[in-house]
Parts: structure tokens; sequence; C-alpha cells
């Protein structure tokens, strides 16, 4: 008999399956088997709320490992939460699929589990049905009130940052194919770059008080931080002599554009008052992550790009939803 849309649930995704809901919070009061979920916020704390729906050719290859896109859809909602500097608590999964397939299930909600447990969240309900392979997951987080980062705060005089290294995920695409054992060295660590995202969590929260805007870097660069710009009303120059490069992406073909263009990051880019860059230096240290800045805010509308001989460098368009 084939499996009823509970069977999968509670198999799946279940108190003692996934063991997804089995962590420890006091954030849930209510989780999976209700109607509604049901959370308690921090005391002075808002609710930040954010979805993302990940189609498989669209955003994943066909056939993708469910473990690997377990992994990776969870961490790409995540680094909403991060880009908002809020803490993570709970999500919802909403999963299409064309057929219930044991082995794919099994796998898929074991790494969904790890994937709850290294960001902080659990899981408190969703839907499941059939068609076409589709995930949508919405995250929920919170921030103490008047706390979270948004796009529009950005001024005149502030200094931009990014976090980590840029493109390794775009580079990726060209190898996502490959058989692991024909991979070289570099070429496997822009694949991990891809296959398992770090949304910045701790960076994020770090950042509130701090920073004056933040985005999170999924359609590149160029694209991501121009959001910030419209939105804060104010133009931005990127040096890209500053972008940070991994060896492994300065070895495979255009690594400038595929910094400012690819997307697929999930790092952090924001805006900070010149006169607190000390502080975002010893963020870097504290956290032992690369922050590195990249340009700056001027008065004016959009972005402009330039070379070591302020040369304008015009990037390539960043992923388009539509």
């Amino acid at each position: 008999m084939p499996a009823s849309e509970f069977d999968i649930i509670q198999r799946y995704f279940g108190e003692g399956a996934g063991k997804i809901i089995g962590a420890s919070t006091d954030a849930v009061r209510c989780g999976i088997g209700d109607d509604c979920a049901v959370l308690s916020l921090p005391v002075g704390h808002e609710l930040l709320l954010s979805v993302d729906t990940l189609v498989e050719s669209v955003h994943f290859p066909v056939n993708y490992s469910s473990a690997l896109l377990a992994r990776r859809a969870l961490a790409v909602c995540a680094s909403d939460l991060a880009a908002s500097g809020a803490s993570p608590l709970a999500f919802t999964l909403a999963l299409t699929l064309p057929a219930v397939d044991e082995d794919w299930l099994g796998a898929f909600s074991v790494s969904l589990a790890d994937a709850a447990a290294e960001f902080g969240m659990v899981l408190v309900g969703g839907d499941t049905t059939r068609g076409p392979l589709c995930l949508s997951l919405q995250v929920m987080g919170s921030a103490p009130a008047g706390q979270a980062l948004l796009r529009n705060g950005a001024q005149v005089g502030d200094v931009i940052f990014v976090s980590g290294s840029l493109g390794d995920a775009s580079a990726a695409l060209a190898f996502l194919n490959t058989e692991p054992a024909e991979l070289q060295a570099d070429q496997a660590d822009l694949l991990a770059r891809y296959h398992a995202p770090v949304p910045r969590l701790v960076l994020g929260q770090n950042l509130r008080n701090l920073a004056t805007a933040a985005i999170d870097i999924s359609d590149g660069l160029a694209a991501d931080l121009g959001h910030i710009l419209k939105a804060s009303g104010v133009a931005g120059v990127v040096r890209m002599q500053d972008l940070p490069l991994s060896a492994a992406l300065l070895n495979h073909g255009s690594a400038l554009d595929a910094a400012l263009s690819g997307g697929d990051d999930y790092e952090l880019c924001f805006t900070v008052p010149a006169s607190r860059c000390a502080d975002v230096a010893l963020l870097s240290v504290s956290l032992g992550l690369a922050l590195s800045e990249i340009g700056y805010i001027e008065a004016g509308h959009g972005l402009r790009c330039i070379d070591a001989q302020n040369k304008i460098y015009t990037p390539a368009t960043g992923y388009q939803h539509f």
C-alpha cells in the first residue's frame, strides 16, 4: 500500500525518525502534529520570517543527492536570517515529490536533521504533496526589538565589507557532473562551497548595532549590493582589486565575473560607518572569519566597479529569478 502523507511525515520527519523535533528548545511550545505550530518569542524580541523555494533543474540539478539537497536548502534559507542578524528558532518545509522513494527520503531526513542541529533550528511543520520535485522552506528567527539588520540604512561615507571569499560556488557549476575521482583538488574545494554553503549566523548577530545595512549574497555581489543601494537611496563604489578571491577560484577562468555576478556565495555584504572599521577588524579576529573592506558608499545612485587604475569595470548580470 502506498505511503500516505501522514505516514511520510511521521516516518521521516516525526519525533524519533529524523529527530528533527527532538531538540530541546524553549521557543517551540507546539510543533509537528497540530494545525499550527506555536512559538514563544524571547522577551523583548521581534519575529523575523523568510521563505525560499527551490525547484529541481532551476535551483539544483536533476538527480541531485537528497542528502546534499537537504543541507543546502536549509543553509540557503538560514542565510536570510543571518543577513538580518536573527537568532534561528524554527522552520517549516513544504516538500513536493514525484514519488515516494524510501532511500531518497531516508538520506534527506537524516541530512536535514543534522543541518537543523548545526544551525540551531527545529522543524515545526509543513506539507507534502505529489508533483515535480520542489522544496519551500520558511525560516523563523528572532532579534531584539529594533535591532534587526535591514537593507535601507546605508549612509554616505559608510564602508562596504563582505565576509569570506566570493565566486567559488558559481565556478563550481562547471564541475557538478564530474565524477568525484576525476576532480582536481581545487575543483573539489569549489564544489564544497556549492554543496555546503555556511550561513553566517554568528556574524549577523554580531553585526547588530554595528552594521548600517546588510544582505546575503545569493544572486551575485553586484546585484545584491545593488539592493542595499536602492533601498538606502545611495550609490556605491567597489574596488575590484580588493575582492576576496580564493586560490581555487583564481585557477578557473573569469574570477572577477564569478565574484561579482556568480551568486550562490551566501556570504554577507554589509555597510559600516568609517569610524567603526576597527570594530570590524576585531570582530574578524574573534570569529576567525575574513571580513574584507571592498568599497564605500557615496551620494547618488547605482554601483560603480573600478579597477586599480580607476577604470570602470562592467559586471555581468547577476542571477535573474524570471
